[in-house]
């Protein structure tokens, strides 16, 4: 019962009475006003609250089994226990369209289920958000790992990204000369950094970025990519050689922003050539140890804005890396406080492609209806001036919501455009890094995931063989996750053999990597060949996956 009185039992015969203590007697509680203003102001009934309440609790995986006599004792003062508070909370959040927390409601909040995914109101609010995120991440707290992705915590970080005010100033410790004149700088399509050829996308968010450095649109490698950098920059040290902690103070220099921007470099290929389950936690550690103490350290305004940049890119690649693993919930956290962190930075253009990575991670979980909200709040907030490969790349993530939704008209009209955005680019715009993904192959793989979503199998196949023979092969997850839309292709076209062979082929990938969404993309192709299990080929294929451990 969950916010019953406990009751103790005397040591004594079986069927003996249970016998009440004074410790039994129901403590003197305090009415709770401010729940009842609350419940009054959002037109709810003890009933309602309670089955509002249960069914949020649904989405977390919690079997709740409130009623209106619940109400009643919190409304008397009695403080409901667990993940409770924060649900109830949650609950008038969305009733009432503005952010309440547990202690708004006059509750003791128990356990933050919702922690993490606040938008904060000012940079150095979102700075103890996100390191606190880091510091827990990077400890033996295996239950942030297990929190559950909740689809109402992206209503609103988005729209406080879509309509907030910008942040005028983000300096810390430096004269107001020196800060500058404390104006928000141009909302820019790049993110500020000096070296434009970093390839950021853990790349594509269906796939990834080649680890041998940053690709054109046509999928041969950089040679300006700094091929020599494969180790993590040493840490900052003081003149004692001892490591710097975290107090206030320390001066943030450009070498400083490099080297954050050189680690994304490293983890990014890590993660596209072994999966996120590689040197994540390494990853985590370093912002908690190095990333850190620079937000917390002196700066002037143009560092500042570099110094916020680097680091929402960062965060997002451990949001990336998380959702790699399945751990859906931090990676949740982690995609809002990047797209705080770009905001913070005045870079508008990447806080819409944190949006887009948001979007896919709701079109992987089934969400279609929040995956298209959050690719036209994206679209909305970056505008139409943005280049043709941004712009393909946020009406295809528009795309893929309605697909997995079964919208075939507004899916193809979302891939219309996004292939018409395409056609556009040339070798000169002024893409930025993390939108340089976007090219052919990447449209292909896009075209081939939302028809098979819409079940139009022939078109399917016929985008991902495309996808295929353009994909470069050092994106081996994203050929993976093609390689699969493939098989699925040719089994709904009835050609069992040829899918169970491309199934094969993906299922030995997989086993090399550290992925768990490589790993559900064979498991669910297998799903698909249960009704064919007797089938000589299905025999063949099973035996082949078994050989591989």
């Amino acid at each position: 019962m969950p916010d019953g009185v406990c009751r103790t039992r005397l040591p004594g015969p079986e069927g003996r009475r249970p016998v009440k203590l004074m410790t039994d007697r129901p403590a003197h509680h305090t009415p709770n006003r401010q729940l009842a203003a609350l419940i009054a102001e959002a037109g709810f009934s003890n009933a309602g609250l309670a089955r509002r309440v249960d069914q949020l609790g649904i989405e977390h995986g919690l079997d709740l089994r409130y009623d209106k006599t619940s109400v009643t004792r919190w409304l008397r003062g009695q403080q409901p226990r667990g993940t409770t508070p924060a649900l109830i909370a949650e609950v008038f959040t969305r009733r009432l369209g503005r952010r309440l927390s547990a202690q708004d409601l006059g509750l003791d909040a128990c356990a933050p289920v919702y922690a993490g995914l606040e938008f904060a109101a000012t940079p150095s609010e979102a700075v103890d958000i996100v390191s606190g995120l880091w510091r827990k991440d990077s400890g033996s707290h295996a239950e942030l790992r297990k929190i559950a992705f909740t689809p109402a915590g992206l209503v609103v970080p988005s729209r406080d990204w879509l309509i907030g005010r910008p942040d005028e100033r983000v300096a810390r410790g430096e004269p107001a000369a020196e800060a500058g004149s404390g104006r928000v700088p141009a909302q820019s399509s790049q993110s500020g950094q000096g070296n434009q050829n970093i390839q950021s996308g853990q790349g594509s968010p269906s796939g990834q970025s080649s680890p041998l450095g940053p690709l054109g649109p046509s999928g041969h490698g950089n040679q300006n990519s700094r091929n020599s950098r494969n180790s993590v920059p040493r840490q900052r040290r003081t003149d004692r050689g001892d490591r710097v902690d975290r107090t206030q103070g320390s001066r943030v220099t450009s070498g400083d922003i490099a080297a954050l921007r050189s680690v994304g470099e490293l983890f990014r290929a890590l993660d596209h050539a072994y999966g996120g389950g590689h040197a994540r936690q390494a990853l985590v550690r370093y912002l908690e140890h190095e990333c850190e103490p620079m937000l917390r350290g002196t700066y002037g305004e143009a560092t500042g804005r570099r110094l916020f940049a680097a680091a929402a890119d960062l965060t997002r690649l451990a949001g990336w890396t998380s959702y790699d693993i399945a751990a859906h919930g931090l990676a949740q956290r982690y995609f809002v406080q990047a797209l705080r962190l770009a905001q913070a930075a005045g870079d508008r253009a990447y806080g819409a492609y944190v949006l887009v990575t948001m979007s896919r991670q709701a079109v992987y979980l089934g969400h279609g209806r929040e995956a298209v909200q959050l690719a036209r709040v994206a679209q909305q907030g970056i505008g139409g001036s943005a280049p043709p490969a941004v712009q393909a790349l946020l009406h295809s993530a528009e795309a893929r919501g309605h697909g997995v939704m079964g919208e075939v008209r507004a899916c193809t009209a979302a891939l219309a455009r996004a292939e018409r955005a395409l056609e556009t680019a040339r070798p000169g715009d002024d893409t930025p890094y993390w939108a340089r993904f976007f090219d052919e192959a990447q449209l292909a793989d896009e075209l081939a995931h939302c028809h098979r979503d819409l079940q139009q199998y022939r078109a399917a196949s016929q985008h991902a063989e495309r996808s295929l023979q353009l994909r470069a092969a050092g994106f081996a997850r994203s050929r993976l996750f093609c390689r699969v839309v493939l098989a699925t292709a040719r089994l709904g076209l009835g050609e069992l053999e040829q899918a169970c062979t491309l199934g094969a082929e993906a299922a030995l990938q997989a086993s090399e990597m550290r992925s768990a969404r490589a790993h559900e993309y064979v498991r669910e192709f297998e799903r698909r060949l249960e009704p064919y299990r007797d089938a000589a080929a299905v025999r063949g294929y099973r035996e082949r996956v078994a050989a591989l451990g």
